[in-house]
């Protein structure tokens, strides 16, 4: 073979370049903890780390296990989220004396978590009853608030809609409680491992005298900041609401997104949107929490 014929030959030799493969990127770490507030022990989960921090609160009845889907999304993203058991819920102490539940408390809980994680100030958020303690933090302490994101507010418009649904079990928790006492057994038996499963059986999970007395504080105390105070809450606020459900109807979400001074409203496709289909709003409340913190 010539020369030439080598170089030809050679020249059509192809190059094969092999992709390099895209790391995965890992699981945020989870770490448990809880401190007493008042006498009392309050649980939470941070997700992720770092000073870029986003504290999120539950609905009634419900646990901080709610909100970890969106937790491990916003850690992947870059941000530290903590979940908090207000009282009554959860992990957290649930005395039965009905005092010691309001809105104004469950501020005041959040507020503590803070000092107790040492954090100046956060993005606080939260859904149904967390939404609008939310706006009591913004209320209660508007210097430690970045921003709030509030999702399915609960205002004059449900009140009625709220004390039909919530007064049986009131009912129920202080005259029935062996049914109180038989639906948490069951709920016990049911394996766990699935992400909703595992909410609904936490909330089920009640202690009838302690259910009773988180009831008879929430349903007759102050419900959120009245108009005169959220016109002058003066943090961004992302405000998430939706139609078809009386216990958050769609105008207490848009006549807060009106008296808030520097509110941006999202219309939610459904009231369970950001539990099973949340890809929308997850990427709406990122952005919403980036703005923040460059703000």
């Amino acid at each position: 073979m010539s020369m030439a014929s080598s170089a030809t030959a050679f020249d059509e030799v192809e190059t094969v370049t092999i992709p390099t493969p895209t790391p995965k990127r890992s699981r945020p770490i989870e770490l448990a903890g809880s401190f007493t507030h008042d006498g009392h022990r309050l649980a939470y989960t941070e997700f992720g780390s770092g000073d870029r921090v986003v504290v999120l609160t539950h609905g009634l009845m419900f646990t901080r296990r709610m909100h970890a889907p969106l937790a491990r999304k916003l850690a992947i993203a870059g941000y530290r989220v903590v979940t908090l058991d207000l009282l009554g819920h959860g992990d957290s102490d649930r005395p039965t004396d009905s005092w010691l539940y309001s809105m104004p408390a469950f501020a005041e809980q959040t507020v503590a978590l803070l000092d107790h994680l040492e954090l100046e100030r956060v993005v606080v958020g939260g859904t149904s009853l967390g939404a609008n303690v939310a706006l009591e933090v913004a209320s209660l302490a508007p210097d430690r608030l970045h921003g709030m994101i509030v999702e399915m507010p609960v205002l004059d418009n449900a009140i009625v809609a709220g004390l039909l649904t919530f007064t049986p079990l009131l009912f129920a928790a202080r005259f029935l409680p062996v049914g109180v006492q038989g639906v948490a057994a069951v709920a016990g038996l049911v394996p766990h491992g699935s992400q909703w499963v595992d909410v609904l059986t936490d909330t089920l999970d009640q202690r009838p005298a302690s259910m009773a007395a988180l009831l008879h504080g929430v349903l007759f105390g102050r419900i959120a900041p009245p108009k005169s105070a959220r016109c002058l809450l003066s943090a961004p606020a992302l405000v998430i609401g939706h139609q078809r459900d009386p216990i958050h109807p769609f105008g207490d979400a848009d006549t807060l997104a009106a008296d808030l001074p520097d509110a941006e409203f999202i219309q939610a496709r459904s009231p369970v949107e950001l539990r099973f289909d949340p890809k929308r709003l997850t990427e709406a409340i990122t952005a919403f929490v980036e703005r923040c913190y460059k703000s």
